[in-house]
């Protein structure tokens, strides 16, 4: 009974090949100041800024006064695929893969255009009481 389940589970599991969330683990740990000239602007709520790290790249997007979101670049639709990468819309409020045409909103990663499925990579933050520094980590 216990093979039958196992062989029934991960039959489950498995996708059509086409997308999967294999966006590579990178350790991912650094502080922002948020004064820097770099990262003022993600003082202001809807703003955002590109980072080096993660995976391709990581998105810093301010969405509230006390919540500042990270999400990886790297698109979760055929995330082997080199073009996998993830842009900033110019209205800022959402972020599109070129390549596939998939577009994640910047609210909370989720996919609000398919083919992707699966939302972005998002990594932890910790602002600090002041407002002036960020921490990105996993």
């Amino acid at each position: 009974m216990t093979v039958i389940l196992l062989v029934i589970l991960t039959n489950s599991t498995c996708s059509d090949g086409t997308e999967n969330n294999n966006i590579p683990l990178v350790a991912v740990d650094f502080v922002v100041q948020l004064n820097d000239p770099d990262f003022i602007k993600l003082k202001t709520i809807g703003e955002w800024v590109y980072v080096t790290g993660g995976s391709r790249g990581i998105i810093l997007y301010r969405l509230d006064a006390n919540t500042i979101k990270a999400y990886d670049r790297h698109c979760t639709f055929q995330p082997s695929n080199s073009c996998a990468l993830v842009s900033v819309d110019p209205a800022g409020t959402s972020a599109t893969d070129d390549c596939c045409g998939s577009t994640f909103l910047l609210l909370n990663g989720s996919v609000a255009r398919p083919p992707a499925s699966i939302p972005l990579k998002q990594y932890n933050t910790s602002l600090d009481a002041s407002q002036t520094t960020l921490r990105i980590f996993n």
